[in-house]
């Protein structure tokens, strides 16, 4: 590459987009360290509504499309997003770049004593703003109250420290990389409770004819990282990409094995339909349409959206 390039990346400013951020460009300078690059941090439609739903604003992609914006404007030159906030379809002359290593897919319960999910009182609040999570919680105990939650990860716990949420759900990956892991009472199983997809792992954007910049990605991404990524991705293109309903999958690789497990609810989260499957890394994307369509072909009343694959 060209001596002492400047590549600007672009981020959300919440302590955890900036830490993640900090772990890109670490790896990078690990690899390469012929350029500078600086951070620009962008505020994004999910961050300017913070007192909103996240399905009242747009679901998917409100933390992703302004930074996309600012990158096909050349504004940037890449983006750091944490995956499972990323859209099934990436705007045209965008790609997937890189994705490091995944960190812990799982969720975590925090609460104000180190309570369980078991231990807490009949109608307890729990805070989510995930439907996933929501529908997950409630098989397990139905007589508990997700409740919506916004705000990032310190806000949400302190929310339950307040007393305004009697525990709240997290995913295990940012109160790692946050040092916050203490405050997880209990970690779920991902066959307890599935993850989002492409929870826990990173996705480093950048526009699809720089070359340059591609050629060193290249270098920070971790194979089995994308390969589990692309299947999760494939289920959830299958489903629409839109996907209203309550879902969510894993894809995990064992040598040149590849397994899945994934959910769909029911519209009203009635019931929930679950399936895994397992084959050849090498057909990882047919995997992840698989799981899709065998959960489909359980929810018999969801059909798939016309702007689906």
């Amino acid at each position: 590459m060209s001596a002492r390039r400047k590549f600007t990346v672009g981020t959300r400013g919440s302590r955890l987009a900036l830490i993640q951020t900090h772990l890109v460009v670490e790896a990078l300078r690990k690899k390469n360290t012929d350029f500078e690059i600086d951070v620009r941090e962008i505020r994004t439609e999910g961050d300017r509504r913070p007192g909103e739903s996240l399905a009242a604003i747009g679901g998917q992609g409100v933390f992703v499309k302004e930074i996309e914006a600012a990158l096909l404007r050349r504004e940037i030159d890449l983006a750091v997003h944490s995956l499972k906030d990323v859209p099934a379809g990436l705007a045209d002359g965008c790609v997937i770049a890189a994705m490091p290593q995944r960190a812990d897919p799982r969720d975590a319960l925090v609460t104000r004593e180190g309570a369980m999910l078991a231990d807490l009182r009949p109608g307890a609040r729990i805070g989510t703003g995930s439907a996933r999570r929501a529908v997950q919680i409630r098989a397990l105990r139905n007589d508990i109250d997700p409740a919506d939650i916004r705000g990032n990860v310190e806000t949400r716990i302190r929310k339950v420290d307040e007393g305004q949420y009697d525990a709240a759900v997290l995913a295990v990956a940012g109160l790692v990389r946050l040092g916050l892991l203490d405050r997880a009472s209990q970690i779920f199983d991902a066959d307890v409770l599935i993850p989002a997809v492409g929870q826990g792992a990173l996705a480093v954007e950048a526009r699809a004819n720089d070359t340059e910049l591609l050629d060193l990605l290249v270098g920070i991404d971790d194979k089995n990282a994308r390969l589990a990524a692309e299947a999760e991705r494939a289920f959830l293109q299958r489903l629409g990409g839109g996907c209203r309903l309550p879902f969510g999958a894993l894809a995990e690789i064992d040598g040149a094995t590849l397994s899945m497990r994934g959910f769909l609810a029911t519209d009203g989260a009635a019931e929930l339909f679950r399936a895994e499957l397992s084959g050849d890394v090498s057909k990882h994307l047919e995997l992840g349409i698989n799981l899709a369509d065998e959960l489909l072909s359980q929810n018999a009343a969801y059909n798939i959206p016309s702007t689906g694959p």
